[in-house]
């Protein structure tokens, strides 16, 4: 954690004995799509709609033209899930914050002060309301993402203007330490929006026959538990041992598997958000800090 002029906040070595390894997603993606048979997964297979049929049923249409019908429909598709309607009217609704994501290749040869500044893991230079964050990935890349409290508007407009992008998104940061700006300047990839929106805190719904949701599509929340990934995973998992156990009556296992993924987003989704305004509140970096340290506020 550093300030805005480089100066370390808190510094917490990797000396091998946490708790939370990670991977980089297009190593996950590609692990879990080795695990499986080539044909399992259908490609090129982009849902446009999905209505009821009765009975358990449901029809897809595809952007391709041909529907399927379905015995048991799990909606996995993610933030702006087309199967979501079918169960709840919630919508993900925007935070207030997005990220602005660039990388740097090559960082400790042709980028060396922000290289050094990034460190051997993750960089969090947060004052109230904005900061830019960091990590090192494989191969000497450093991804950045520049967190601003503006609305959506604002971001699609600066970044409209691809050969200026850099420079506006910069001018949030005037003062701060060159080796932090430079991993915005110097960024080597098109300047990306991703706003961050989220569903509800606690969204729930009452069972439907023949449906359920996992992931995004479930309990979309801000990425500030780190608990997205980790999540749809789970719940994965879960469903399939609801299934398992309960193969002779897919209800129950449904409602089963609904039940306790309730309970189980809802604390995360609530930990999310305690933890952005925590992170971006009005004491930045103390409330970060105290997040990091173990000495956030208990409820």
């Amino acid at each position: 954690v550093l300030d805005q002029h480089g100066a370390v906040l808190l510094d917490q070595p990797d000396d091998g004995t946490g708790g939370r390894p990670e991977v980089l997603r297009g190593d996950l993606r590609r692990i879990l799509i080795n695990s499986l048979p080539g044909e399992m997964i259908q490609w090129g297979h982009k849902v446009t709609s999905v209505r009821p049929l009765g009975d358990s049923r449901h029809e897809l249409t595809f952007a391709d033209g041909p529907t399927v019908t379905t015995g048991l429909l799990v909606g996995a598709d993610g933030a702006w899930s087309r199967v979501r309607p079918l169960l709840s009217d919630a919508k993900p609704e925007y935070v207030g914050t997005s990220f602005i994501e660039t990388y740097l290749y090559d960082a400790d040869q042709r980028h060396p002060a922000a290289a050094k500044a990034t460190g051997d893991g993750s960089l969090f230079a947060v004052p109230a309301g904005k900061g830019i964050l960091g990590h090192r990935e494989a191969h000497a890349v450093l991804h950045t993402y520049v967190a601003l409290t503006k609305p959506q508007e604002w971001i699609a407009a600066i970044l409209a203007s691809p050969e200026t992008a850099a420079a506006q998104v910069a001018a949030e940061f005037t003062g701060w330490a060159p080796e932090l700006t430079a991993l915005i300047t110097d960024g080597e990839t098109a300047l990306a929006p991703r706003p961050i929106s989220a569903l509800p805190i606690g969204h729930r719904w009452d069972r439907v026959p023949g449906v359920t949701l996992l992931g995004d599509a479930a309990h979309l929340m801000s990425p500030f538990a780190g608990e997205g990934a980790n999540l749809a995973m789970f719940d994965g998992a879960e469903l399939g041992k609801a299934i398992a156990a309960h193969s002779d009556d897919i209800e129950a296992a449904l409602a089963e598997y609904e039940q306790a993924l309730f309970a189980r987003s809802a604390r995360f989704a609530a930990e999310s958000d305690k933890n952005h305004q925590l992170i971006f509140g009005d004491n930045a970096p103390a409330g970060l800090l105290n997040l990091l340290t173990g000495q956030e506020p208990t409820e």
